[in-house]
């Protein structure tokens, strides 16, 4: 392999003009220069990225710690993959004319000062920490004294963090199902352990109270639980709870979990959009799109998310950040409305439908 010496010699100059050509930090005739870069076109000559990397103190590298790759979720309804999140991101870095290092932590958290470690070998100029599903986290004690963002997930110290609003895609979600007509409003949950259910049950509520709705307990059932082999009894119990409130649109937790309720309503006999008008959230595009009718989703907007953690990551490695900047920011997305939601006229239709006997 061709050395910066070898170029030199090759240019007949001396290795410090090599190095002056490459880095273009200081003035060089345009014919040494040509020849130069003859000479190192010639030798195939590569730069050493690790030496630049110690003379200028940038790597080019960022680094991410995710589960996107292989984690198999603890809670099958959480929603989408993060992978989303890790091409939003990737798509800024690349932009940037930096590299994104990943490493999967596979859902371990003994793992992460390894990776770490890895990373600080690499001389990485920050981090992104994404988490699997919206919750808080505790960061290890060798990672503070990096540039670091948080996604999907924040801690106690007010470590710069970018969320999903949950509570905010709930209420447009709801408010835009009030504004067509629907006033009973069913809504099956994620587990009340989650984060996200709270925020979003409080964004449900917000939006019936804005439009001078009475909040009905009945209307509102946890549809799934974090552990749980019987979840499509469980399901199917909370859906029935609902129906006796007499909805006449369900809002589901996720695209996954509206895809189920679609074939628990017609296995009562009860038609959608016509008779239930069924609503999701995560607008998980695979379901959503491919569903018959297809499905009204609020959209978790992961890319965005993504994206927008690696901005805020290059600002702060170049001190670019604001004074008053937020260290923790809401990424909100619009609501998909498909045919799965009809709007209403004053007609309301009581279902009593049970399971139909086999």
């Amino acid at each position: 392999m061709a050395t910066i010496y070898d170029v030199a010699k090759a240019a007949g100059v001396s290795p410090k003009t090599v190095s002056r050509v490459m880095n273009g930090d200081a003035p060089v005739n345009q014919t040494t220069r040509e020849a130069v870069e003859k000479a190192m076109a010639a030798l195939n000559y590569a730069p050493s990225s690790a030496a630049r990397a110690m003379r200028s103190q940038r790597s080019g590298l960022i680094g991410m710690i995710t589960g996107a790759i292989s984690t198999t979720h603890q809670f099958e309804d959480t929603g989408l993959p993060e992978i989303y999140l890790v091409q939003g991101a990737q798509r800024v870095i690349g932009q940037s004319n930096r590299t994104l290092l990943i490493a999967d932590s596979g859902g371990q958290a003994d793992r992460i000062p390894a990776l770490l470690q890895t990373f600080r070998e690499h001389r990485v100029e920050g981090i992104l920490y994404v988490a699997e599903y919206h919750r808080e986290v505790t960061l290890p004690a060798n990672l503070r004294d990096l540039p670091i963002v948080l996604v999907n997930c924040f801690d106690a110290d007010d470590t710069p963090a970018i969320l999903p609003d949950d509570e905010g895609g709930q209420f447009a979600l709801v408010d835009g199902l009030i504004r067509r007509g629907h006033r009973r409003i069913g809504y099956l949950t994620l587990p009340e352990s989650q984060i996200a259910s709270g925020l979003r049950v409080d964004g449900y509520a917000r939006a019936l109270q804005a439009n001078d709705i009475a909040f009905d307990e009945q209307l509102v059932q946890v549809g799934a639980l974090p552990i749980a082999a019987n979840e499509f009894d469980i399901l199917w119990d909370a859906l029935d709870r609902v129906l006796r409130a007499e909805p006449t649109v369900i809002c589901c937790a996720n695209d996954k979990m509206a895809m189920r309720v679609y074939g628990l309503l017609r296995e009562r006999g009860i038609t959608i959009p016509q008779q239930m008008s069924v609503a999701g959230y995560d607008d998980y595009r695979m379901i959503a799109e491919h569903l018959h009718p297809g499905l009204t989703s609020a959209e978790l907007p992961y890319a965005a998310m993504g994206a927008r953690a690696a901005d805020k990551l290059l600002r702060l490695i170049n001190g670019a950040t604001k004074p008053n900047e937020p260290n923790r920011e809401l990424v909100s997305a619009p609501v998909a409305w498909r045919g799965s939601v009809q709007t209403r006229d004053d007609n309301v239709t009581n279902l009593h439908s049970r399971r139909k006997d086999t």
